[in-house]
Parts: structure tokens; sequence; C-alpha cells
């Protein structure tokens, strides 16, 4: 409290004192406890008045004790229960997070962990996958800058996300409790299958298996991939106690249009502790055509590399990057991408008049404007010689095919002229562009479609570093892909537009995500957000019948029928006000990639023990990682002195008594007739 405070409270002091004296004890020849009593109340009450008015800031120092956090993370994946160790893990996770010697040194926060990283509310071993590098990830959002250690309890047997060894921070020491048994025994495995999901009629398809062994015996053993009774490859493969993997490499034939389900298994003479992880179902869809997309450029550029890439990243898509001088024909292409139009283009304008392909025209600095307005319809260019950065915009109500926000305000601008661009017609816009976040009110990318022939027109050139940003951010290419997949899809379609339009996969494998996207259009081909879709499922050997409601998103209607165990379903989704009705069905492969191990993966779990400079214990050891804990002295509750100030006006309970004083001097006067 200051000098000046301090005065302050001095002359309230007296100017309360003589106000109460000269109101009831100047002049007053005797002195009753009544009259005291008010002069008193007069007193309180203009002090605290006068109190509120100088405000003064009242200090409290508060010594809090800060203890090292102490996070104890517990596995919640069905793996811990196909290995036996559900009960064990749950013993030792009870046993470290009730100690009370650990919960005075330390302050122990209790998580649990599978695809996602969650408190420890309910633990039932019940997920169906095991992401380990997503605890090191929420670790360090939610202990920034602070020195602690990490009690993990699990298998160590990841089935998704990036390499956990080198997730966690080096600084803080990671103890990993290993629960199940340790003990090897001889095991035959399918770790991996790539195949692509689709391939072409009366080709051949490539599928990469990789084999791995447990044991210390040298064995035989034979590998198969089949489709239903007929035997399409088969190999025998040899394993010992130096060679315990093996990948192989096979071309099997697409003879058939249509879904194939195929089935990999390895098999020995030997006894196997799990024989489920010696067999993997796989599907291919075979289909009988291609799109075949021309990307046409008279320029070098990045841009052509990153479309090609993009676009070719679905197997049904081939991209041809050619100059315009050297296409004689456009007949042997679905799609054609005009990349920045100049003089050079003559021929292919002119052939596209009476072959009528679908085409997506992308400008920048080196488009020669004058060209394109003479040689197109759809948007006037009025541009100058300066260049300009711009920025996209999502808008949410383009409905011409499903699409997510994938974050398109963030990415780099692209380059283009500044200019004046008008629209000659009807156009759909994705994004439209702001220059240094000013709207432009003009498009960047937008969509036209004239007597049943559409376009794409993409303002601006650069795209390349959009595909970058998008690995920067997810560390893939995902979904900038399906960006471009999907408008190369509606390019490639020529079809009417239907009122119901349905999105979903021909096969899912167990355990995935099985999402079925819907967008309903009223008679304006607008989206109708207020349609009201149900999707009903029905296991075609069962018999039984499920029912749900798809959920509004961004621009369409989605369902979640995670859960569904392996089989074939058919499906029929219902917009319920005009009664549109589209049917389809799709397979679960059965796969639970949780049943795939028999061991704990100790080498693992010890070895990002060593990078973190902690130590990983067995679950019968769980006595000394407790004692490791208690004993390790660079984990010291810290004593902090807090100094509150809060400002006096803040007291509720003063204005409350300075209340009581003033109505109870009141009363008292009335009751005594000194009113």
């Amino acid at each position: 409290m200051t000098t000046t405070t301090i005065l302050l409270l001095l002359v309230s002091i007296l100017i309360a004192a003589g106000l109460s004296f000269y109101h009831y004890l100047y002049k007053v020849k005797s002195k009753s406890n009544v009259t005291l009593f008010l002069a008193f109340l007069r007193f309180f009450s203009i002090f605290g008045l006068l109190l509120l008015l100088i405000n003064p800031i009242i200090s409290r120092k508060t010594i809090e004790t800060v203890k090292t956090p102490l996070p104890i993370v517990i596995d919640n994946s069905a793996s811990i229960t196909d290995l036996k160790a559900d009960k064990s893990a749950m013993e030792v996770f009870q046993k470290l997070s009730e100690n009370k010697e650990l919960d005075d040194k330390f302050d122990v926060q209790t998580y649990q962990f599978d695809t996602d990283f969650l408190p420890s509310d309910t633990i039932d071993f019940k997920g169906t996958q095991s992401n380990i590098d997503v605890v090191a990830k929420n670790l360090k959002n939610i202990y920034k800058n602070q020195h602690y250690p990490t009690v993990l309890i699990s298998d160590g047997n990841q089935t998704s996300g990036e390499d956990y060894v080198f997730g966690f921070d080096p600084e803080n020491k990671v103890y990993p409790l290993v629960v199940g048994d340790t003990a090897t025994y001889l095991d035959l495995r399918i770790s991996q299958l790539n195949v692509n999901k689709y391939a072409f009629h009366k080709n051949k398809f490539p599928v990469e298996v990789f084999l791995n062994y447990a044991g210390n015996k040298s064995i035989n053993t034979t590998f198969k991939i089949s489709l239903g009774n007929t035997i399409l490859n088969e190999q025998t493969v040899a394993f010992s106690a130096s060679k315990k993997s093996a990948t192989l490499n096979i071309l099997l034939p697409a003879d058939k249009v249509g879904l194939q389900i195929l089935k990999a298994t390895i098999a020995s003479k030997e006894q196997e502790k799990n024989t489920y992880n010696n067999v993997k179902n796989f599907a291919v869809e075979v289909i009988d055509q291609k799109t075949e997309v021309a990307l046409i450029s008279a320029i070098p550029h990045p841009d052509l590399g990153a479309i090609k890439r993009s676009i070719e990243s679905n197997a049904q898509r081939k991209v041809t990057i050619i100059k315009p001088n050297q296409i004689s024909s456009l007949t042997n292409y679905n799609v054609l991408i005009l990349y920045q139009p100049n003089a050079e283009f003559k021929a292919i304008f002119d052939q596209n008049e009476n072959a009528k392909i679908n085409t997506w025209i992308i400008t920048g600095n080196d488009t020669d404007y004058s060209f394109l307005n003479q040689n197109q319809n759809s948007y006037t260019f009025k541009m100058s010689g300066s260049k300009e950065d711009y920025l996209a915009t999502f808008e949410s109500q383009f409905n011409l095919f499903a699409l997510d926000n994938i974050g398109f305000e963030q990415f780099p601008p692209l380059e283009n002229p500044f200019g004046a661009i008008t629209a000659s017609g009807n156009t759909n816009t994705l994004l439209s562009s702001t220059i240094r976040n000013i709207p432009t009110n003009q498009p960047l990318m937008t969509f036209t479609e004239n007597q049943g022939k559409r376009n794409a027109f993409l303002f601006g050139e650069n795209i390349w570093k959009w595909r970058a940003n998008c690995y920067v951010d997810k560390k893939n290419f995902a979904d900038f892909d399906i960006f471009l997949d999907k408008t190369i899809q509606y390019l490639a379609s020529n079809n009417a537009r239907k009122s119901l339009v349905v999105t979903h996969e021909r096969f899912y494998n167990s355990g995935e995500g099985i999402e079925i996207t819907a967008q309903y259009f009223n008679k304006n081909y607008e989206l109708d957000e207020k349609a009201r879709l149900t999707i009903a499922v029905r296991n075609t050997k069962t018999k039984q019948v499920k029912n749900y409601d798809l959920l509004r998103t961004t621009n369409a209607f989605q369902v979640n029928l995670d859960g569904l165990s392996a089989g074939n379903y058919s499906f029929t989704v219902k917009e319920l006000n005009s009664n549109s009705v589209y049917s389809s069905s799709f397979e679960v492969l059965d796969f639970d990639i949780e049943k795939q191990f028999v061991n704990p993966d100790w080498n693992k779990l010890n070895q990002l023990a060593i990078q973190t400079k902690g130590k990983a214990f067995l679950q019968n050891q769980t006595d000394a990682l407790i004692q490791q804990l208690l004993a390790d002295d660079s984990y010291k509750a810290i004593q902090k002195t807090v100094v509150k100030k809060s400002p006096l006006i803040d007291w509720i309970w003063l204005l409350v008594l300075i209340a009581i004083s003033l109505g109870a001097e009141w009363f008292i006067r009335k009751y005594n007739g000194m009113l």
C-alpha cells in the first residue's frame, strides 16, 4: 500500500469519526447506549463508503507447492486382451495411480490411448488400433516446457501412426511397463500387404507382401494367393534364425471385371500359437476403363509435375504431359488440361469445337488473354501488365460435388496478372480470391457447364506450392490429391446431375472407418440443407437391418458405420421429403489388425527407454519402477510465492455490510422516534 493511500485512509477515519460525533454526540447532554451504537453505525457506513471511493489494492501472499507431473498412460487397444494381459495391465495401472508415495512426490495424471489420446475414464481394452505416436504428440502439447517422466503401460505393438521411438521428447524420460508374455513363440505373420484398390481389365496388377518369422529353427513355408478355390500364385519361402523376414513382389492377372476378393495365406508344418495372422484378405476392383488426361503446356513449370503426380495418385487416371504442337488427335483423351494457353493452342481449341471434351484451363503470367477472349466464351479478361498474388477463400455454398475445406485460406498465394475477370454466363465458384485479405469479388477457381460441356478455370499459377504446403501440414498429400481427383472426376463425367448423389467405397477393411457421404439437390440443383436423409444397412447373410440418420457436414451429409462385422452389406439411402432413393452394396473384409501379434514388442519399447534415458520394466517389476521414480532427485516439488492483488471494490461483503449498517441505523432511529 502506498503512502498516499495510507494518508487517505487516515483522513477517511477522521472524516467518518467527525461526522458521526457531530450527528450523535455533539451537544448531547446524556449519551445512551443507543446513541453510541448509532454513532458507531454512522461511522462504519461513512468510512466504508470512503474506503470504496479510495479503493486500495489489497495484496495477499500465498505459498504454492508445484509438483512434477507424472502422466501414467495405459494402452486401451484390443491387442492387450488378445495377449491375455488385460487383467495384469489394469492391476499395475491401479497400483501406480493409487500409490500414496508417488502421489506425494508427483502430480499423478492418468490417460489412455488406442486410436486417440483420452483421459482414463473408461478402460475396456476394445480399441481397434494402437497409435503410440499420438501419446508423444499430446504429452508435448499438454506439458510444454516442463521436465517430467512418463510411465507407458503397453505391449508396444503399434498399428497406426508414425514411429513412436523418436516421437517422444528425448529430454523427458519414458519408463515403458511392458505387459504380456515376452517368451518367444514360433510365429509366421503376413505383416503387410500393399495393393492398389483398382486394376484394369486384361492387365496385371502388382501385390507387395511382407512376411515375418519369429523363431530360431530353419523352416520352409508355403505362401499362396487364391481367388475362391483357384490358386493364382504359390511359392515356397524359407526362414531361419538369421533370416526373419521376406518381401515378395507378385503380378496377378485381372481377368474378370468387378470386385475380386482374394486371400493371401502362409503356412508350415510347425505348430503356431497364433494362426490368425497367417491369413490376410484383400480386394481389388477390376475396371474396364481408365481416364486419360492430356496436360497440354507450351512452357515448362513445376505445376505440371505436381498436377500429374496428384491426379495419378488415383490408379484410374493417367496423365500425359504434351506440347500443343505435338498433339494430333484429341479422341484418345477424356479430359484436357490447358496450362497457360497462348496462340500455339489454336489447333487444340479448333479440334475441341467438334470433340467437345471437358476442359480445365489454368492461367498465369505467361497466358495470352487476348487469345483466350477469342477462343472461349465463359469469361472475358481485361488484364494489366502487373503481377499480383491472390489468396484463396473457400465458398461453402459450392455444390457441384462434395468437397471439404482442406485449409485453402492457409495456402500460399497464386500468381496471376492483375485485372478484371467477368463471367459471361452461369458459373459455380469453388474458390474466390483476395488480395492481402481484401476480397476482390472475383473467382479464383470456378466451373461452368454449357450444353453438356463442362469447363473448369483456375486463375493463377504455382499450385505446386499448395501440394507442398499440404504435405508440410499433414505429412501427406492426401487432401490435395482428393481435391484434384474430384475435379477430374467431375470433368470426366458428362452424366446428367441426379438429385441424390451418394459416395462410398465398394469394400472396407474391418476396423477402418466406414463413411458414406450423400448430397441432395433441389430442382434448381442447389444443395438442400433441409434435406432429411436416412440409410438402412442390411447384412445379406443374417438379414439384420440397422437404420441411421445422415448428419449435416459443411456441404454434404455423412454417416459413420464403424463397428460393422465382416460380411456383405446392401444399403439404401432415402430422402424423406421427396422419397428419392439410392441403393448399392459394399463388403467389409475380415481383418483385425490387433490380432496380428503373439508377443509384446520389448525391443521397440526398450529402444524408446534408451532414447529418452529412461528404463523399460516388465509387468512383475512394478515395485522397482516405483522405487526408481521415488529415488530420482531430478524431479522435486517447487514452492512458489504467489502474490495476489485485488481492489477493495471487488469485496462484495463490504458492500453488503455497508447496506446492513445503513438499514440498521434507519430502523433504530425509526423505532426510537428520532426521525
